[in-house]
């Protein structure tokens, strides 16, 4: 069948044709194992000569001339980019009624973690994967329950949890992954440090709390270590600065502002300048906008519009965001949006943060209020889909409360939750809604 083109759109970065450089790259290396195996000698002098001209290549790309009005229009500083906002509304609550608050905070991070839970042990995975491994074991697809089986059952995410124990006989909590990782350490962040905390605050508490990290938080992380200043942290070595690690980051700060977009916003531009710059720093905002808007509406596509208006509006991620809204009623299911996307991002990294917030966006639309069909579809469009579907589930989350969350998602939580966080390792889900509310309860007072 004739693949659809989406109103024949593809992003406005043209992404250059990448000359098989991993394959070439694997294949020196193992050219270079059999050529010392067969006898030769000078197999190091060739991989240094390759070595040095790799680096030549990297300082090169680093030193080419950028599209200046395209920086002017993706600033990094705070305040350029709530110039270039739309109109928008800023705060929604004019007071914090904590029951509807709680029920809703709750369904928010239930959704968020059962969709981080269903997605994680197939993360990455093909579409087809996927499909093929739900039929081999009997289950549904798109999952509308977590796996019943899964490959590699004794292998280890993030040096605590197996993989069994993200099936639904082994779950005994929420097991271990990094978009929860950070979302109970941005509440940690702002215990210590206040809600007036600094980018450079959320460097300390990272050196504290953080053993590992990944791409554009590993960099970041490393480059703290090495005494380098928290505002300076992503600028170093870093060209994953637009992926998808600080958009992960987002939902803390919409669970410690709900319903008050500009601030849940401001609060995620604070934590994401340490590991990124221009679309990753706006992924974080805007998500961090929409799930704080979800607070207050009746259905994602508001609490997305919403977002949109918390960052540049001629930006890169604007743009993309837009186009996913005006396709979203052609997109009906986990495969149609998997392949918009593929069409409009090809050559994008699959942990980038613009083709991934177009997945959630799908998602959301696709199931609307529905937060199993939300999450299971957002899963079954792959890419990034542990972290796509947490944030999908989120928004979901707030906008139907803990009642429209199926108990069959939370059920096997026990009310536990695991992180790999240096000296916390281990929480309860009804104390973490408990000291968000008492921290929500100090940013309405604040106003």
């Amino acid at each position: 069948m004739r693949q659809r083109s989406y109103k024949g759109e593809k992003s406005g970065m043209k992404y250059p044709v990448e000359p098989k450089l991993s394959k070439l790259a694997r294949e020196i290396i193992e050219y270079g194992q059999l050529a010392h195996e067969i006898g030769s000698q000078e197999v190091a002098s060739v991989w240094s000569g390759i070595e040095e001209k790799m680096q030549e290549a990297i300082i090169k790309l680093n030193e080419m001339s950028i599209d200046q009005d395209l920086a002017d229009r993706e600033p990094n500083e705070l305040s350029a980019i709530q110039s270039l906002r739309k109109e928008g509304p800023r705060r929604l609550w004019d007071s914090l009624d904590m029951t509807v608050y709680k029920d809703k905070l709750e369904g928010a991070i239930l959704a968020r973690f059962a969709g981080c839970t269903l997605g994680a042990p197939v993360e990455f995975w093909e579409v087809h994967e996927m499909e093929q491994w739900a039929a081999y074991i009997g289950d549904s697809f798109p999952p509308l329950a977590y796996w019943s089986s899964i490959k590699n059952p004794n292998d280890i995410r993030y040096g605590k949890s197996k993989f069994y124990e993200y099936t639904l006989a082994g779950m005994k909590g929420v097991p271990v992954d990094d978009d929860i990782t950070y979302t109970i350490l941005g509440l940690l962040i702002a215990e210590e440090h206040g809600l007036d905390f600094r980018t450079e605050d959320v460097g300390k508490s990272w050196l504290k709390y953080l053993p590992i990290a990944c791409t554009a938080e590993e960099v970041a992380l490393n480059n703290l270590k090495a005494s380098i200043p928290a505002l300076e942290a992503a600028e170093k070595n870093n060209p994953y600065y637009q992926w998808i690690g600080a958009d992960i980051r987002s939902d803390a700060w919409a669970y410690l502002a709900p319903a008050f977009p500009a601030k849940a916003a401001e609060y995620a531009y604070r934590d994401a300048y340490l590991s990124h710059r221009r679309n990753g720093i706006y992924g974080e905002m805007f998500f961090s906008a929409a799930q704080s808007a979800a607070f207050a509406v009746d259905h994602p596509e508001q609490a997305l519009r919403i977002g949109l208006s918390e960052i540049p509006k001629a930006c890169t991620l604007y743009k993309d965001v837009e186009w996913a809204l005006s396709v979203s009623k052609e997109v009906r299911d986990y495969k149609a949006a998997r392949a918009a996307v593929d069409e409009r991002f090809k050559g994008m990294s699959g942990a980038h943060t613009n083709n991934n917030a177009c997945l959630t966006i799908f998602g959301l639309m696709i199931g609307g209020t529905d937060v199993s069909k939300v999450i299971s579809e957002t899963v079954a469009m792959g890419l990034d889909n542990d972290c796509t579907a947490a944030t999908a589930g989120s928004i979901v989350g707030a906008i139907v409360g803990k009642s429209g969350v199926p108990t069959h998602w939370y059920e096997p939580f026990e009310d536990t939750v695991i992180t790999y966080m240096n000296n916390a390792e281990r929480f309860r889900i009804s104390d973490l809604v408990e000291r968000f509310a008492l921290l929500a309860k100090q940013s309405y007072s604040e106003v």
